[in-house]
């Protein structure tokens, strides 16, 4: 992100229990908060494609080597996710994991990687299965690439 970037407010998630869980994770620098019912949790800040503002959620993920796995989920409704549809606008994310930052970009796994990733993915969630069985929608899985390896400095 640019260094005006850098300096935009950024929006929490609205949804009351998210947006405890990001000010406990913010105000900890990721020591409370790293993870959400003994799952890993990070934070994801996206452009908001229709208002341009920064927005962050905190999302459970999962590891494929060195990128970061989620799941575009939205608790098996049959809509996307806000965060989704953004990233899928906008590729250009920063992430937090426990009190590091840095600048990714964030795709949707191909088909392969898909199958590849949804079996890893319920093993970290189980729920993520019900939630699937729930939805006619195919569940995306989105593969978060670190394109930086310096500090991002978005707070």
């Amino acid at each position: 992100m640019t260094a005006q970037e850098q300096h935009e407010t950024i929006e929490d998630s609205p949804v009351g229990w998210v947006a405890s869980h990001i000010r406990r994770y913010v105000e900890t620098d990721g020591a409370d908060g790293g993870t959400f019912h003994g799952v890993p949790s990070l934070l994801l800040t996206t452009r908001g494609r229709r208002s341009g503002k920064l927005r962050r959620t905190a999302l459970m993920y999962g590891r494929d080597g060195d990128d970061h796995v989620l799941v575009a989920s939205n608790g098996g409704a049959a809509r996307h996710p806000a965060w989704y549809l953004n990233l899928s606008a906008d590729p250009t994310v920063e992430v937090q994991v426990g009190a590091e930052r840095f600048t990714a970009r964030a795709r949707t796994a191909s088909a392969e990687e898909r199958a590849r990733l949804w079996p890893v993915m319920t093993e970290v969630f189980p729920t993520y299965a019900r939630y699937e069985r729930e939805t006619d929608r195919e569940i995306p899985v989105v593969i978060i690439e670190r394109t930086s390896t310096e500090q991002s400095t978005i707070d």
